[in-house]
């Protein structure tokens, strides 16, 4: 096995090439497979030029995996928490580089590129303390009674195990903490799952040195090469790539951040399998915001801020940017409006992630435009490139800029049109306004699965606080009150997900101890000899470990009865 020491040196930077189980692909560099990544800021080219991987990188770097998770038997929690600690330490040895090549790929500022790093390392952290404590896994022991009448009691010992290989597909919206070494990737190394990862071709770069990172931990924590692969996609091989993983036989799940259609049309495919396999897709969110009358009456201003600067973090590019948001007609409701609208005219234009996103915005606004009953009260999504070009320059040397824009409708029109219920991935959001309290309420019903819905209110406001949250309970997977969306705290008790259309799977989670879930399924282990038995269900459990046995949760060994 290679050393941590000579991985780093075999890949020295941004080489441009996949890294298959600790090495480097050299597989050839047709036209066909060449990539590069754009500067959102300029509209130009960055260098190196990038080889997708090739089919038979796809079935090494899943072959791969399986041997790894074979290989995963003698390694216990503490192991894998060892692992993620290194993944951790070896990204922030990265330095200022991995920043500048995020940046450059994003368009993103670095403070906020730094502060996601942060958040890439604390998350990795997180699951390595859940790995090592162990609770996650659910052991459980019912220790067996030979004695029992008129039948004797079975020794019955059950835990979550790992269900295998595991490929991740990485979001545009965050290179570093959604992607490459993002939540899917920890929770499924925490879990035990050896991790394909297929790169997103708007940031490369930024993926590939994460990886070079990820590998050299694989390798000085002592883990089988194949525990992690990365695979360049893009051009003609982006979607090859991603169909050639799910379909893999090694594959045993799928994690993926991206859009509604990606997401169904990857769960799809892999329901498709003669052997079908999860796939855990978080596929965006309107992220709903109800402003209630006393909130509006006392806080206009203070709410307009808070809510203006959330819709337009990261550009409006996050998956918890709030879209859509429910008022009821006062004269709170009209300062909110204006208040938000004053503080978008200040706002200059910035970067999208990339052309194929920005278009989508444009053409989201203008399909909500035309829908009669809807007005502008800010902004505008063709903002001008800063080069002074107008916006319908998309050549090489402009960049990919766009303005928030804030929109406002009566609930009478938003339920006649469906259409105002989707997700616009962009810094806007429609301000609803409703008649009364039945509007409001109905409003919230209507909504579909989202991953978060936010309350704004008063003491006054407590009746119709307890309505909505009982109704939005239902439909979305985190419920915040007077705060916003952005902001997604690494904790244990965090839910990132929610019914559909927001998840493919509303009982589970993207980022929190409970993430390592997915990744694992139910095992019970009936009278079996002690030397075959995982460590977690042993008699003498060396680990430490919490579990659950007979009926109590403990440490402790347990009093053999057998």
């Amino acid at each position: 096995m290679a050393s941590a020491e000579s991985i780093q040196r075999e890949l020295p930077g941004v080489v441009g090439r996949s890294i298959v189980a600790g090495r480097a692909a050299d597989g050839p560099a047709d036209a066909e497979l060449r990539l590069r990544a754009v500067n959102p800021a300029t509209g130009t080219e960055l260098p190196p030029v990038y080889i997708a991987a090739t089919g038979a990188d796809v079935d090494r770097a899943a072959k791969a995996a399986w041997e790894a998770f074979h290989a995963m038997h003698a390694k216990t929690g503490k192991d894998r928490a060892a692992l993620l600690e290194a993944c951790a330490e070896r990204i922030m040895a990265e330095g200022d580089g991995l920043i500048a090549m995020a940046a450059a790929e994003t368009g993103l500022p670095t403070s906020r590129l730094i502060s996601e790093r942060e958040r890439t390392v604390s998350t990795l952290r997180m699951f390595a303390r859940a790995a090592a404590e162990g609770s996650w896994a659910e052991a459980t022991i019912d220790a067996g009674d030979p004695l029992r009448k008129p039948v004797a009691k079975p020794d019955l010992r059950r835990m979550l195990r790992p269900v295998g290989p595991v490929a991740v597909f990485g979001a545009s919206n965050f290179p570093l903490a959604y992607s490459t070494a993002g939540g899917d990737t920890a929770s499924a190394l925490g879990a035990g799952c050896p991790v394909v990862v297929k790169g997103h071709p708007a940031h490369p770069g930024t993926g590939e040195i994460v990886a070079r990172a990820l590998t050299a931990a694989v390798s000085a924590a002592g883990f089988h090469p194949g525990m992690f692969s990365f695979l360049h996609s893009g051009g003609e091989r982006e979607s090859a790539v991603g169909i050639e993983l799910v379909k893999h036989a090694c594959i045993r799940g799928v994690g993926f951040t991206g859009s509604f259609s990606g997401g169904t049309a990857l769960a799809r495919l892999a329901g498709e399998r003669a052997d079908p396999i999860p796939v855990f897709a978080e596929m965006g969110s309107v992220n709903p915001v109800f402003l209630l009358p006393q909130a509006l009456e006392q806080y206009a201003q203070s709410i307009a801020e808070k809510l203006t600067g959330s819709i337009t973090s990261g550009n409006g590019q996050m998956c918890t940017c709030p879209g859509l948001i429910f008022v009821i007609r006062s004269d709170g409701a009209e300062a909110f409006m204006r208040g938000v609208a004053e503080l978008m005219h200040r706002i200059e234009p910035a970067p999208m992630l990339s052309h194929r996103v920005r278009l989508g915005f444009a053409k989201r606004i203008s399909e909500v435009m035309a829908v009669p009953g809807v007005e502008v009260r800010a902004g505008s999504p063709m903002a001008p490139h800063r080069s002074g070009a107008g916006a319908e320059k998309f050549e090489k040397g402009y960049g990919i800029f766009a303005s928030p824009v804030l929109l406002k409708t009566r609930f009478e029109t938003f339920r006649r049109n469906p259409t105002l219920a989707e997700e616009c991935f962009g810094p806007s959001a429609i301000v609803v306004v409703c008649e009364d309290e039945r509007d409001l309420l109905e409003a919230a019903a209507s909504i579909q699965g989202s991953l978060t819905g936010s309350i704004f209110a008063g003491s006054l406001d407590t009746a119709l606080v307890r309505q909505l949250q009982g109704i939005l309970e239902q439909r979305v997977g985190r419920l915040v009150f007077n705060g916003v969306p952005t902001g997604v705290e690494v904790a244990g008790a965090m839910v990132q997900g929610g019914p559909w259309p927001a998840t493919n799977a509303p009982h589970t989670t993207a980022v929190g101890w409970y993430a390592m879930k997915r990744w694992a399924r139910p095992v019970c282990y009936q009278n079996a000899p002690e030397v075959l038995l995982p460590m977690e269900l042993r008699d003498e459990n060396a680990l430490g470990m919490w579990r659950l046995v007979n009926g109590e949760w403990g440490t402790g060994g347990v009093e053999k009865s057998r």
